[in-house]
């Protein structure tokens, strides 16, 4: 057994060490950090990866013929290879690096947008982040695009039949909906929404910058033409993302940015383009954070997704089970289908004084909208508190938990 295996499961020692991190004290008291969906720790792979390259081999890629730099255009074009062995794509050429999932939505918008025509209409759900409701308001304002929303019920599934009549004329070129919501960890049906869609003339975006951390992600099974996840949150670095799409849009599809390396000519008078991806690739890219990137992925296939998510499912049913004990504690939403991610009320205690108390207790949680305010606003509060699990998450922090939020109780409430 290396880190995990299909019998026994996570071995959580060995996992935990390598995040380095984790050995560290708050405020006199063992760090345990349950704010994963916000931005992951980082494995000493990540960080040694990253730092090897710097030290030894680091040059700008694609252009120099000078060893350093073949070396690190190998390394970085390793990384797409494996980004695309994550995401079972078709073709390596198929992943277009960016600096997140947010860069990646809006490249979308921009180049895939750019070929929708006024009074077509965009679809998405009352579950996004705002990196998916605000690029498709400014291509609404840019481009006159219509843009729809397709409600939640009150337990956090997306209504699929309300989803369904708002493609039903026709008129939607482009879904674009989270895998996995941020907030109340609702896992949405990415099949069936991709049928429903290409069933009425839409393409459609997923997407996953929560969900490729907890499951196997295959973006063929699926059958979307667009996938979006970001490093950080994949235990990678910050500041390096990645975009899935299928080569017969990518090749129609114009360029997001114009400089260097996006180009085949140049001249005063007309500029050619490069060949997907590069063609949406322009200046120097984030080299050692995607070395990075590849190095996360390359640590979260060996630990192996059955076993990770087997592990979220066990944590976060313990989770549950736990937090409903508590009085006064109200957890929101109850999906059909609920990843590592809980967010929550506690009555006559405001979500950031819940956060900052138990912040003092060495516990890390996140409090506010989480970049979903329409879906907050949604669930009838103004701020939730939230709790998110990783591969490094115990049950022992789960308990700590547990005390810390009774301790917040008796003092708040």
């Amino acid at each position: 057994m290396t880190l995990a295996d299909s019998r026994t499961g996570m071995d959580m020692p060995k996992i935990r060490a390598h995040f380095p991190i984790l050995n560290e004290t708050v405020h006199g008291r063992p760090l345990v950090f349950l704010d994963s969906a916000a931005s992951s720790q980082k494995p000493d792979v990540v960080i040694e990866a990253m730092r090897d390259a710097a030290y030894h081999q680091y040059a700008n890629i694609h252009r120099g013929l000078h060893w350093m730099s073949e070396r690190t255009t190998e390394a970085y074009e390793r990384a797409r290879h494996d980004v695309a062995r994550l995401l079972n794509a078709p073709d390596h050429r198929e992943i277009v690096f960016t600096r997140n999932s947010t860069e990646a939505i809006n490249l979308v918008a921009h180049s895939f947008g750019s070929m929708l025509k006024r009074g077509q209409a965009v679809l998405i759900s009352e579950l996004e982040h705002h990196a998916n409701i605000v690029p498709w308001l400014m291509l609404r304002d840019r481009a006159g695009i219509e843009l729809r929303v397709a409600p939640i019920n009150d337990a956090g599934d997306i209504d699929l039949d309300a989803y369904e009549a708002l493609l039903s004329d026709g008129k939607v070129g482009l879904v674009a909906v989270t895998h996995m919501s941020n907030v109340l960890g609702t896992i949405t049906p990415a099949r069936k929404l991709t049928e429903i869609a290409h069933a009425y003339g839409a393409r459609i975006l997923l997407d996953g910058s929560q969900s490729v951390v907890h499951r196997k992600i295959d973006v063929q099974d699926i059958g979307a033409d667009f996938f979006t996840f970001t490093g950080h949150k994949l235990y990678g670095p910050t500041g390096i993302g990645a975009l899935w799409g299928k080569m017969e849009l990518l090749d129609i599809m114009p360029p997001f940015m114009g400089g260097g390396d996006m180009i085949q000519n140049v001249s005063f008078e007309r500029a050619t383009w490069a060949h997907v991806p590069h063609k949406f690739e322009a200046g120097t890219p984030a080299i050692l954070e995607t070395i990075g990137l590849g190095a996360a992925v390359r640590f979260v296939e060996e630990i192996g997704y059955d076993a990770t998510s087997r592990h979220e499912a066990e944590l976060t049913a313990y989770a549950l089970e736990k937090m409903r004990g508590i009085n006064s504690l109200r957890i929101l939403g109850e999906p059909e289908e609920r990843g590592g991610v809980i967010s929550f009320v506690m009555d006559g205690a405001h979500p950031h004084d819940l956060a900052t108390l138990l912040d003092q207790l060495g516990i890390a949680i996140r409090a506010g909208q989480h970049c979903a305010e329409p879906l907050v606003r949604r669930l009838g509060v103004h701020a939730t508190a939230r709790a998110s699990f990783g591969i490094y998450t115990t049950t022992e922090e789960i308990d700590s938990l547990i005390e810390g939020l009774e301790r917040a109780r008796m003092m708040l409430t």
